[in-house]
């Protein structure tokens, strides 16, 4: 391989990797202050408040990863947890009829993509994940007019099954 094509793949590789930088940073403990987190983590791409006064910081893995973590703050501006929210177990815990767009937003933050279903005229937020920790999944949530779930569809995710893409 000749010089310059050692260097443009070195290149390319270090680029890659310095995107991936945060994930591999050590969460701060549980207890820190919101300053530790985000000295630690990085700047949130989005902050969401909490009832109680607390706030979720988003560390976005969307829209192509299949993780988000989150990092929960009390009222007291401290470390409550950090967690990767996209999984069966989490997702297990929204409830139909109740949960709204903001619920969703809390607890998983901004979708990989967003479509319509006209029949329905549901607004569709779907989120890549490994099921089970295995399966490149997609779970779809549906929110009504009124912006609050309907529905919650999980099935392969077309970016890694050859059967949705086009020959």
């Amino acid at each position: 391989m000749s010089y310059l094509m050692r260097s443009c793949a070195l290149a390319a590789l270090v680029l890659s990797l310095s995107a991936c930088a945060p994930l591999f940073r050590q969460p701060p403990p549980i207890g820190a202050s919101v300053g530790e987190v985000t000295a630690a983590l990085g700047q949130p791409a989005a902050s969401y408040p909490l009832p109680d006064g607390g706030q979720v910081l988003e560390y976005r893995g969307q829209p192509m990863g299949q993780f988000q973590h989150m990092a929960r703050i009390g009222p007291d501006g401290r470390l409550l947890s950090f967690e990767q929210v996209l999984t069966s177990e989490n997702f297990a815990k929204v409830k139909i009829g109740q949960w709204t767009k903001d619920d969703i937003l809390r607890n998983y933050g901004r979708p990989a993509e967003i479509s319509r279903v006209a029949f329905h005229n549901y607004e569709v937020w779907s989120y890549r994940y490994k099921e089970a920790g295995v399966w490149n999944s997609m779970m779809s949530v549906h929110f009504d007019q009124n912006g609050v779930v309907q529905q919650m569809l999980n099935g392969p995710d077309p970016m890694y099954d050859d059967r949705f893409r086009h020959r």
